[in-house]
């Protein structure tokens, strides 16, 4: 997708937080000055209009799932037409994708990995090849690394890295395998500090 050429950190430099575009391999504060904006002097940033923090919530959360714009917004209009609160469903759909489950799996190092992955093959659910990265899943598929990509460097380095992490409690990757379960759907509390949702559903409802 085009809008991602401008590079990593400065979709994160734009949005002011990290958006776990990097790999986690170093700090990202080490690689970007995110809370500075794009060619603008050292300085704290704005407080900015209601209309300003909507727009870039709406980005945070796309740049953080990799996703463009239509994409996005036709999520968010799946999500409105589902019954239950609008801002819950999105955090549900968001985290139902196939790349992002990828990612959060530890299969792959960042998302835009885990869309490659899937998109060349090397990504299985229930024992299928799919190639569609935006793929939703259910709880209960499993999801998995074929055999022959198993060995490979990306593979390894995204487990080496996984091992650091907190594991997220509506996935289970089975111990030193390439394969996880969907146990839930994803908790939109666990994700109430990152994303102010209400704030994206105010900007698409006007």
């Amino acid at each position: 997708m085009s809008q991602y050429r401008k590079g990593a950190c400065g979709l994160t430099r734009r949005v002011g937080t990290d958006i776990e575009l990097k790999s986690g391999v170093k700090p990202i504060d080490k690689k970007c000055k995110y809370e500075q904006l794009p060619g603008k002097p050292v300085g704290r940033r704005s407080r900015g209009s209601d209309y300003s923090n909507q727009l870039t919530m709406k980005q945070t959360m796309r740049y953080y799932y990799r996703m463009s714009e239509k994409q996005f917004r036709n999520l968010y209009k799946k999500s409105d037409k589902m019954s239950g609160s609008t801002g819950d469903n999105m955090i549900i759909n968001l985290e139902s994708r196939l790349d992002n489950i990828v990612y959060r799996l530890g299969f792959a190092s960042t998302r835009a990995e885990a869309r490659q992955m899937i998109s060349h093959g090397h990504i299985q659910v229930n024992g299928s090849r799919v190639t569609i990265p935006s793929c939703m899943i259910s709880v209960g598929d499993a999801v998995s690394v074929i055999e022959k990509f198993r060995g490979h460097e990306r593979v390894l380095n995204a487990k080496e890295l996984y091992s650091n992490k907190e594991p997220i409690p509506w996935l289970e990757r089975k111990e030193n395998q390439f394969e996880g379960v969907v146990l839930s759907h994803a908790d939109p509390a666990f994700f109430s500090e990152m994303f102010k949702v209400n704030l994206v559903i105010e900007l698409y409802s006007k």
